[in-house]
């Protein structure tokens, strides 16, 4: 029985590992041919540099301007961390919150919701008069990344299975023992959800921040350089900076994700190959 059991599943991932090679090439070819057509569009209509510069142009420029577009990236990627953790951390501990005292979802959920909807793009100058530059840019990275980890932690703390909290509860297991044992890990594939949201929004509220904060120095990210060079009509850099940040957010999310996977992957079905 074992045997069999251990055949299924081999076959059920079996077309999931075909796929892999898929999913792997066809990106990358659909890259290479965009970038083809568009170095093709830039030789054949001879489009100025400071209206489209081509794709090797933009490599250029990245190689040229790489230590100060690389310090500004680093400014840039540290707020959108901490942005993120702190959404993490006051997500996750509100929705536990929010699930121990109905009272207290009742009274600040409403809040949290406007705290969302409101775009970031309104709240960023109001913050820069009342907080510090750094404050400022932080808290807006803070905002946009808070609510789907607070969203998606109270779903799976609102969603564990009612039979297995009856069961819990005839055992007369404490509220924290529940929380601990039960709804926590149940809330787990939920909560990761939120934060893989998260990662890109917070890298979202930190790009708008610094460019309302448009302010020149050692602590200028990458969005400032966007501003800058535009400015400047130096578009090569604008597009160098703009494929940095491409980079980085795409980075950031396959980071959460492969986290993800690795917790998920012994005992959640969404860690599971897809059967086709």
């Amino acid at each position: 029985m074992i045997r069999a059991q251990e055949q299924s599943q081999d076959v059920t991932r079996e077309p999931g590992r075909r796929d892999r090679p898929l999913r792997v090439i066809l990106p990358i070819a659909t890259l290479a041919l965009g970038v083809i057509a568009w170095d093709l569009v830039v030789r054949l209509e001879e489009i100025p540099p400071y209206v489209l510069p081509s794709p090797g142009l933009v490599f250029a420029t990245l190689v040229a301007d790489w230590a100060i577009l690389w310090n500004s990236l680093l400014v840039t990627l540290t707020i959108t961390l901490e942005g993120l953790l702190l959404a993490v951390t006051g997500g996750v501990g509100l929705a536990v919150l929010f699930n121990q005292s109905r009272l207290v979802e009742y009274s600040l959920y409403p809040y949290a919701v406007i705290l969302q909807v409101t775009p970031v793009v309104a709240v960023a100058p109001l913050l820069l008069i009342y907080l510090p530059q750094e404050a400022a840019v932080l808290a807006c990275a803070w905002i946009v990344a808070f609510f789907p980890v607070l969203a998606n932690t109270t779903l799976g703390l609102n969603s564990v299975d009612r039979g297995l909290l009856d069961l819990f509860r005839l055992y007369r297991a404490s509220r924290i023992e529940l929380l601990w044992r039960l709804k926590l890990p149940a809330a787990l594939p939920y909560m990761l959800g939120g934060v893989r949201i998260a990662g890109g929004l917070s890298l979202i509220g930190a790009v708008v921040a610094e460019i309302a904060a448009g302010s020149a120095g050692a602590g200028s990210g990458l969005a400032y350089r966007i501003a800058e060079s535009g400015y400047r009509l130096n578009i090569p850099r604008m597009f160098a900076a703009l494929l940095l940040l491409s980079i980085t957010g795409i980075v950031i999310f396959f980071a959460l994700s492969l986290t993800s996977q690795l917790i998920l992957r012994r005992w959640h079905e969404s860690a599971l190959e897809p059967e086709r």
